[in-house]
């Protein structure tokens, strides 16, 4: 029994090495290595009796539904404009200085993450609006792509992150928590963005070069209206998603649910909503809801057995040894998922890696939202490094030709090594993320005695005693 949560590990691992399904490639170890253990005597045929419940707990997580309504919200504003008003809008503010495109892209990227939720979407719409600007004008390549790439991604730490409902659903915490505790890595995030474009304005302005004055096509009121013409509909739809969350007026699968009827309100203001988008929209909800559903049920058909051989064991003993307490474990998880996201994306670590570090972390006294923020920093990274860095396929399928594929892989580098630093930051400055969220009045409800004096009775009405 002491080697098969190894072979079941290794025997993943093959699997998707061969390039099967992550969802089948877990479902089939699990139930090969179910049966085996069967015949060997493990467990009992009872033991799998458990599947069929964690399936229908699953399918009824109400938490989940968050997922489907904040997908279909990002696949609509996708396409309703917004962020063509605000690209254009906030390039011509910005284009007076050096950098002024890239620091346009930065901030709209930050705004697009915090109203869509989708790398797709961000990367998509500054693409095809800033990249051409870009090459125009005499920006540099690889600073160009990635900016684009990486301001894309911080869609992935900034709420209502998909990948925070999910780590919050597999951590056993609040997604509320989780959300507030992003609060601080991306607003950092963004500080590193800029610091590192700063940087290049300085010391090599010739690759972040200024718009020349007829670039600057609208000036005073004019372009002030367009900013926030493009800025207040965004500002709204991420107080109805976000601030009803933080306030407590909403669960994040209600606040979804505004947020996706806030979409369309958006795209009826913008004269681009159609029942082609809207059914565009959903087919794109459909498949990325039933992919992720299907990944979550082979991780507990994978998870249900590994606990059965007692691979939660293995695991706990493997990571609690190592050297260096709780910066030693944080320090060697961070740099095996860093490593891990080539080869699987978020969804897939979140589901089969996150349940088998929660026990160690508890045990070494790790907060959990503190450590499933940290781990979200770090899966963005796998958006941006090959041979799966979907944010760079992004780019590549929307870049013209002349767009050289080993300047936008060059070009995500320094971002890659940007989104590193945020990850030691984190470990080293917990109340980085810690300090955004509720504490509560720090008293244990178990503890609080509640005493009633009862009143002085003469000893003829004083209340019987039961022996």
């Amino acid at each position: 029994m002491d080697v098969m949560a190894p072979l079941m590990f290794g025997g993943l691992v093959v699997f998707l090495l061969l390039g099967f399904p992550v969802a089948f490639s877990l479902s089939a170890v699990g139930l090969f290595f179910g049966f085996v253990s069967i015949e060997l005597g493990f467990f009992t045929e009872a033991y799998l009796g458990n599947l069929p419940l964690r399936v229908f707990g699953i399918l009824s997580n109400d938490l989940l539904l968050a997922i489907p309504f904040f997908t279909l919200m990002g696949a609509i504003l996708e396409r309703c404009g917004l962020a063509e008003d605000l690209l254009e809008g906030t390039g011509q503010l910005f284009g007076k200085i050096p950098g002024g495109l890239a620091y346009a892209v930065i901030l709209v990227g930050a705004v697009l993450g915090a109203i869509t939720g989708t790398v797709a979407a961000s990367v998509i719409a500054m693409g095809m609006i800033s990249l051409p600007i870009m090459m125009r004008y005499g920006y540099d390549m690889r600073i160009a792509t990635g900016v684009i790439a990486a301001s894309g991604t911080i869609t992935q730490v900034i709420p209502p992150s998909l990948v925070l409902i999910v780590l919050g659903d597999q951590l056993g915490k609040s997604v509320g928590d989780m959300y507030a505790g992003a609060i601080g890595p991306s607003v950092l995030q963004v500080l590193l963005f800029i610091l590192f474009i700063v940087g290049v304005s300085i010391f090599a302005p010739h690759k972040v070069p200024p718009l020349p004055d007829e670039a600057l096509t609208q000036r005073g009121w004019q372009l002030w209206w367009k900013v926030i013409k493009g800025m207040v509909p965004s500002i709204v739809l991420i107080f109805l998603v976000l601030g009803t969350i933080f306030l407590g007026l909403a669960t994040p699968t209600e606040a979804g649910a505004m947020g996706a009827v806030g979409a369309v309100g958006l795209a009826i203001a913008n004269n681009r909503f159609s029942w082609s988008l809207l059914w565009q929209a959903t087919q794109n909800t459909m498949r990325i809801t039933a992919m992720v559903i299907f990944i979550l049920i082979g991780a507990t058909v994978f998870s249900l057995v590994f606990q059965g051989v007692d691979g939660a064991i293995w695991i706990e003993h493997m990571l609690s040894a190592l050297p260096g307490g709780q910066a030693g474990f944080l320090i060697a998880v961070n740099i095996f998922i860093f490593f891990l996201a080539f080869f699987l994306d978020f969804f897939e670590i979140a589901f089969i890696i996150i349940p088998l570090l929660k026990p160690v972390a508890e045990k070494l006294g790790i907060d959990l939202v503190w450590f499933g923020v940290l781990l979200c920093v770090n899966m963005q990274t796998s958006f941006m490094h090959p041979p799966f860095g979907f944010a760079l396929f992004y780019l590549r399928g929307i870049a013209p030709k002349e767009v050289r594929s080993r300047d936008i892989y060059w070009g995500a580098v320094p971002w890659v090594a940007l989104q590193l630093i945020l990850v030691a930051i984190v470990i080293f400055w917990p109340e980085s993320v810690t300090y955004w969220i509720d504490k509560g009045t720090g008293v244990d409800p178990s503890t609080v005695r509640i005493e009633v004096p009862l009143p002085d009775l003469p000893e003829d009405d004083a209340p019987p005693v039961f022996k």
